[in-house]
């Protein structure tokens, strides 16, 4: 080994295995810029930053970062759409926006810097799970104001593959293209993934008599189980991806091919783990909201951002010798937790509960309402078409076994709805796991 170079390593990936003396002074000198370009440019941030009777001067090391202001998701929206842009007009380049169901969506703007930034953190995340030139990626993310598409597309060409630009939708040419053009790699939400599965049975293809070998799946929470499922069904290797629109976009976090959580970019992107309620920064290891610092990004400078996703920076190197953090792999989110009679409940426990029930298939969706005064939990799963067959006797041996599973884990006791495969509602995007008909 040479120059800090490990084997089998990509060029694009030197940044990942840096000594972490040499990181912190990478990512201490980037803060610095970041704030101070922050400051004489953003008028929300320099406000902030005064009441705190600070300056960017004021910062000495990385650590200090926990002294600056938080933004929330809501300063966004506030100030719609270019108000915490920090660079003229005639230096962006791109705009991106989130997927948002109420109100006006989340703007963000890139200089062609931030692209080529992001460009290559989708490149190393791509490295890092396998993927080299030669390989044909079929990109299933959405493409146009959804930062998935354009994201996963540079870096897959940078990195030297061949992309082939679906997008979502049409899932009967998925397969056709997947099958004829022979995609090595797969990038899409992994609800979609198993849903491609079971129409392309449904077909007469066997995802895993064809060349895929690698899935790259992110926009969605998903759990160990469902990897498990994943990578049995299509006969592939499943990596979770990670990233946020407000941050950069896909690529701010990628599992190795260790498959033990996706490591951060800290050189672009820096982490820290808080207490939700009393906002206290949490060692290492220890569960709580993810913050995120992006070092580098110039249009418009996000820092200390609240994810809302609870997570936690693991303490212990990975195997494969990177230097930089990982985050266990995030199941849910400060601001998806149900209340139900009284009980936190977060949709990440229910599948957990049901994908380690036999016979039941990995799509399901909980209902919660409201009857008398009193809320009602029901779940919807599909099983299998041998389970259907069975006595009347088996499938109610299934359903109080998924009721022991699911109360195990919640403390709540659902009503239970078993359907055939295929019944319920697929979605070419993030699948939509909870419908709320409460009026609270």
């Amino acid at each position: 080994m040479k120059n800090g170079e490990f084997p089998g390593m990509h060029p694009a990936s030197a940044m990942d295995y840096l000594p972490v003396a040499q990181l912190r002074e990478v990512q201490f000198a980037r803060l610095k810029e970041t704030v101070r370009r922050a400051y004489e440019n953003v008028a929300l941030f320099r406000k902030r930053m005064d009441e705190r009777r600070l300056k960017p001067s004021d910062l000495r090391r990385i650590e200090d970062v926990v002294k600056l202001p938080f933004m929330v998701k809501t300063d966004l929206r506030d100030n719609y759409p270019f108000g915490l842009f920090a660079c003229p007009m005639r230096e962006i380049v791109r705009f991106h926006a989130s997927s948002g169901t109420t109100g006006k969506p989340i703007v963000v703007g890139y200089t062609q810097e931030d692209l080529d930034d992001w460009s290559r953190a989708m490149m190393r995340s791509f490295a890092a799970c396998g993927v080299h030139r030669g390989d044909i990626v079929q990109n299933a993310y959405g493409y146009g104001l959804f930062t998935g598409g354009l994201g996963a597309h540079y870096g897959a060409e940078a990195l030297g593959a061949a992309v082939i630009p679906v997008s979502v939708g049409n899932t009967d040419r998925q397969i056709m293209i997947m099958k004829d053009f022979g995609a090595t790699v797969i990038c899409c939400t992994p609800s979609y993934f198993l849903h491609l599965v079971d129409r392309a049975a449904e077909l007469g293809v066997d995802l895993r008599k064809l060349p895929l070998r690698i899935g790259v799946f992110g926009a969605e929470p998903w759990t160990e189980d469902m990897r498990q499922r994943i990578e049995a069904a299509g006969g592939i290797r499943a990596f979770d991806i990670y990233g946020l629109s407000e941050i950069a976009g896909p690529g701010v976090a990628m599992e190795c091919t260790h498959q033990a959580g996706p490591h951060i970019f800290e050189d672009l992107f820096y982490p820290e783990i808080i207490d939700p309620e009393t906002l206290e920064l949490l060692p290492d290891g220890t569960e709580g909201e993810l913050v995120l610092t992006a070092l580098c990004k110039r249009a418009m400078p996000m820092i200390r951002y609240r994810t809302r996703d609870i997570t936690a920076l693991e303490p212990a190197r990975c195997a494969c010798g990177r230097t930089l953090r990982r985050i266990r792999r995030i199941g849910r989110r400060s601001d998806d937790m149900l209340i139900v009679r009284g009980v936190n409940l977060f949709p990440s426990q229910i599948e957990a509960a049901l994908l380690k029930v036999e016979g039941t298939l990995p799509h399901y969706q909980i209902v919660v309402d409201r009857m008398k005064g009193l809320d009602t939990l029901e779940v919807q799963v599909e099983v299998t078409a041998e389970v259907l067959s069975d006595t009347v006797g088996g499938l109610e041996q299934l359903r109080a076994q998924l009721g022991r599973a699911i109360e195990s884990v919640t403390g709540l006791h659902p009503s239970l709805r078993l359907v055939a495969p295929r019944t319920l509602q697929r979605s070419e995007g993030k699948a939509r796991r909870v419908i709320d008909k409460r009026v609270l």
